[in-house]
């Protein structure tokens, strides 16, 4: 496996991964909106395949947001969320991030769990979907 990040565009495996995800099979209705402009974009890469994406972006101070992750339908169950995850974390821990921050869908947070996330808010609802915000505190050697 191999990852590539981008700066502040989507890049074309990414767009793919997000729509057929997120608008295809969750329903969502605008996957892409202007936080993409300033996000820093992971994907990670089979061979030529796009298998898996995120984004994040900085919050401020010591914190930065990652949006939903995204795997390849027929390559789900591999654990290739929690390794895209986990290079996200490494990407903010060497830029100084201390913190993470999701949204998380409500059915999606056991994910998010076993990459260290806890709760840390209400339920809230966002196009209609049930979320809890979550945080990871990263812990530098």
């Amino acid at each position: 496996m191999r990852f590539e990040i981008f700066e502040g565009t989507v890049p074309k495996e990414a767009a793919r991964l997000r729509q057929e995800v997120f608008v295809d099979e969750q329903g969502f209705c605008d996957e892409f909106d202007e936080f993409d402009a300033r996000s820093t974009h992971i994907v990670m890469f089979d061979g030529d395949e796009a298998v898996a994406t995120l984004r994040f972006y900085f919050e401020g101070e010591d914190s930065y947001h990652v949006g939903r992750v995204a795997v390849k339908k027929s390559r789900r169950g591999e654990g290739l969320g929690r390794v895209i995850m986990s290079e996200a974390v490494g990407v903010v821990s060497r830029r100084g991030g201390k913190f993470m921050t999701v949204g998380a869908q409500e059915d999606k947070a056991g994910f998010y769990s076993r990459c260290g996330f806890v709760p840390t808010g209400e339920r809230y609802f966002e196009q209609d979907y049930p979320h809890v915000a979550m945080r990871l505190e990263i812990k530098n050697p």
